[in-house]
């Protein structure tokens, strides 16, 4: 457990759900929960293999993971 006020321990799941809420959900109204939950399926694959970060030096997640495997 983390001392009171220290909020390292959770800020990754944080910024993902931050992400997530600003890029999907504020973005557009769902008519259902349906398609609430095929819209988040396909966010996420967007999120763990194409999005493009330019600290990973413009590669997609999954080329990236790729690389650094086959390098270790």
């Amino acid at each position: 457990m983390s001392r009171k006020g220290n909020c390292l321990d959770n800020a990754v799941a944080e910024n993902f759900f931050g992400l997530l809420k600003s890029e999907l959900l504020y973005l557009q109204k769902f008519q259902s929960m349906q398609r609430f939950k095929q819209e988040l399926v396909a966010y996420l694959d967007y999120y763990n293999n194409q999005r493009i970060k330019e600290k990973r030096k413009g590669l997609p997640p999954a080329i990236h993971r790729q690389q650094a495997l086959s390098a270790a």
